[in-house]
């Protein structure tokens, strides 16, 4: 018995790396898949629709079910066509992992504009796109009695949510999907759908662009652990497809290696409050923001940037 028996998956941008070893790690689990990827360059150019097919051929030759599809998740009516795709061959959908994306990096003073929308298109709209259509469908089998017990797993990156120079573009786009990820668990949440965040890492094709001399490999290639392996994301992804993750939703795992940690969110650090004189509420007088942050957030009397720069 595997812990997705029974269960109808898709994962966009199955073709390499991360997504790859995430469907052949779902199927490995008992779950029939759709491998969707447009066989594109990492910055988007070109289709070539053997590169999905060719994991189709993986997960059949390790005794699992899949199909191949090459729409795009960055079109609206093609993200459709995806969760049309899993329904019609299989009969249901139970598992969404949203992968699919491409990198054009570049310092913000050098972008040039398609840039910077070809990433968002693929990440974040790529990301609402397959959501939207998912939702729908199991809103309304919740509606007709049958309470899904579903999952959206939405892959993130520490340049969103930790920074990185030269992606501004891809940074926004994963500090975006981690937003929408937490809003999607609690619109979802009702309809028996929860939603959380993959971060993963490895030797994938966006790395090996930048560094030489290196060999990028598939997951399934990888004979012994090896810490670039980009499927070693994978188990995470199937615990949280699995219903032993039911009370989870709302997180963003990281799992890099041998390395999980969960990512705490956006937390509000120690407060303060401007009073008269006399201990009355009152606005802040601006001079006196750095000077209480300072002193007692900062723990530092330092200048700043300015002052130093003049010296």
């Amino acid at each position: 018995m595997g812990m997705l028996d029974g269960k109808v998956a898709i994962v966009t941008g199955a073709g390499n790396g991360v997504g790859r070893g995430e469907a052949v790690m779902l199927a490995d689990h008992g779950a029939k898949v759709v491998v969707n990827d447009l066989g594109t360059s990492v910055s988007g150019d070109g289709a070539d629709q053997k590169i999905a097919d060719q994991v189709v051929e993986v997960i059949k030759s390790r005794g699992g079910e899949a199909v191949a599809n090459g729409d795009s998740v960055s079109d609206y009516d093609g993200a459709k066509n995806i969760v049309k795709t899993a329904i019609d061959t299989f009969g249901r959908l139970d598992i969404l992992v949203n992968n699919a994306g491409v990198l054009r990096d570049k310092m913000m003073f050098s972008m040039a504009p398609e840039d910077f929308d070809a990433v968002i298109k693929v990440h974040l709209y790529g990301g609402w796109n397959t959501m939207r259509h998912a939702s729908e469908y199991w809103r309304n089998e919740s509606k007709e009695g049958r309470q899904p017990s579903a999952a959206i797993i939405n892959t993130v990156s520490s340049a969103g949510l930790q920074g990185q120079a030269s992606q501004i573009n891809y940074g926004a786009a994963k500090a975006g999907i981690a937003a929408m990820t937490v809003i999607a668990s609690l619109e979802l949440s009702r309809y028996g759908v929860r939603a959380n965040c993959i971060g993963p890492g490895g030797l994938t094709r966006m790395v090996g662009q930048t560094m030489k001399d290196v060999e990028v490999r598939n997951p399934e290639e990888y004979e012994t652990f090896d810490r670039m392996n980009p499927g070693n994301s994978a188990p995470a992804v199937v615990w949280l497809a699995s219903d032993d993750s039911k009370p989870i939703t709302g997180q963003v795992l990281r799992m890099v290696g041998n390395s999980l940690c969960v990512y705490k969110p956006w937390e509000m650090g120690e407060e303060f409050f401007a009073a008269d004189k006399e201990g009355n509420a009152t606005q802040w007088d601006p001079a006196d923001i750095g000077r209480i942050l300072g002193r007692y957030h900062f723990r530092t009397s330092n200048p700043g940037i300015d002052a130093q720069q003049r010296r």
